[in-house]
């Protein structure tokens, strides 16, 4: 039993893997900040508006092919356990090749998209103007990030998560020096962030590539360039992605029907909730670190066929998980409240976010399972299971609570919301024993 417990060696490639993809995750939420800073010091408070009304958009729109990113570390990382240099070329081109044409298809359908969603979300006509011009520019963008999501994928399969951080980190600040020379230095609004966005995309897309050049002429292996060309091969691919989109679109308006929900009940439990959002935000990149680990390390282990280095890696991220849920859930009690003055001076928000802290604080320990059996599912491409349990916990669980909890409010919903992580927790676990009793890993 002694060689399934995880040993010294599997605790420093779990955290050699986990922290630059903390570190990196940390930078995206930073790079929304400075955008904010940069064109809320314009005069007219529109420009703001725009900019937070495309930007939101976009990470809608672009969080949906996250796909894109999920199936093919899991795919990649078996293919790096079974040292299957062709396969690794393969894999990146085919799925560079469908992010580019997801990317492009964006690109010519962004005006009736982006008209569609700025007249749901209904702004007055000066920030619609801004943010159509706005959209405009950043959907230049998508096959960009799409790639590059692509290429994020490929980095953490192949267990090199530091080039992840380079590229984020190293894209994430040419944004920001942008953004100050665009809007200060040339006298550009919403257009200038926009611009400045869409150049660090292409910045990131050339790097990635760059990196991806220098690792492969140290990967044995060649390139088959049939397998790029007909539809066929890419079916592997197109049906992990499938149930991943699926699995992601579920997710998306689940976050949207909560907002919608909040709003309903005003502008201030509208405020407060986006204020406790943010701590949402915080405990997902830092538990994601191990999920982005347990992706990489749990394929490779699946495509060696080594059964004792898949238990020691899912002990140790489920330590390492459960220890960083322990310490967030710690700091959210103790200064919770210090975080939301923070994050906002509006003294009716602050109270009425006060008041709802205790959801937050119980969320780390409740949906930490969640996210270490994501990485799980996605590095054994395992991924149907992730889509079935996303659709129960949902519709079977989320929904209902919310139906059954109307007459407590903000706080019926917030219950609906962390059933939501203990539903994926408890079903995906049961998917995991199941999977387990049938040794489908290694089948």
């Amino acid at each position: 039993m002694a060689q399934h417990w995880p040993d010294r060696a599997t605790h420093r490639r779990v955290w050699s893997l986990a922290w630059p993809m903390m570190l990196s995750n940390i930078t995206v939420p930073l790079l929304g900040l400075v955008d904010t800073a940069v064109i809320g010091h314009l005069p007219e408070p529109h420009h703001l508006g725009a900019v937070a009304l495309g930007g939101m958009i976009f990470s809608i729109l672009y969080w949906a092919f996250g796909f894109l990113r999920m199936g093919t570390t899991g795919m990649v990382a078996q293919a790096h356990g079974r040292e299957d240099g062709d396969r690794l070329r393969t894999l990146l081109g085919q799925s560079l090749v469908l992010g580019a044409c997801i990317g492009l298809l964006i690109l010519l359908l962004r005006t009736p998209l982006t008209t569609l969603a700025l007249q749901l979300m209904g702004p007055e006509s000066d920030v619609l103007t801004e943010a159509t011009h706005y959209t405009e520019i950043r959907a230049f963008g998508a096959p960009a990030v799409l790639c590059n999501f692509a290429l994020l994928g490929w980095f953490v399969g192949m267990q090199n998560t530091r080039i992840a951080l380079i590229l984020l980190t190293s894209t994430n600040l040419l944004n920001m020096l942008l953004d100050l020379l665009f809007v200060f230095g040339l006298g550009m609004k919403a257009d200038g962030v926009a611009l400045a966005t869409v150049l660090a995309e292409y910045f990131s897309l050339l790097l990635g590539l760059w990196f991806c050049r220098r690792l492969l002429l140290k990967t044995a292996g060649q390139w088959l360039w049939p397998q790029l060309r007909r539809l066929r091969d890419y079916k592997a691919l197109i049906q992990v992605n499938r149930y991943l989109f699926v699995r992601t679109v579920s997710l998306l308006l689940t976050f949207a029907f909560f907002t919608a929900q909040g709003a309903q009940q005003g502008t201030a439990i509208l405020s407060a909730n986006a204020v406790l959002l943010n701590f949402l935000l915080l405990i997902s990149n830092a538990l994601d670190g191990f999920a982005h680990a347990t992706e990489a390390l749990i394929g490779r282990a699946v495509g060696r066929r080594d059964p004792s280095e898949f238990r020691r890696i899912l002990g140790c991220t489920a330590f390492w998980s459960l220890v960083s849920a322990i310490m967030l859930t710690l700091v959210f009690w103790l200064g919770g409240n210090t975080i939301i003055h923070l994050l906002t001076d509006i003294t009716e928000v602050r109270e009425i976010a006060g008041r709802y802290l205790p959801w937050i604080i119980i969320l780390p320990l409740i949906g930490c399972w969640s996210f270490l059996l994501d990485g799980l599912f996605i590095g054994t491409t395992q991924v149907k299971a992730m889509q079935d349990t996303m659709l129960f916990s949902v519709f079977m669980v989320f929904a209902p609570i919310w139906w059954i909890a109307q007459p407590m409010g903000n706080h019926g919903l917030w219950l609906a919301f962390i059933s939501l992580f203990a539903a994926r927790g408890l079903s995906g676990g049961w998917v995991f024993w199941r999977m387990q009793r049938h040794n489908v890993w290694f089948s």
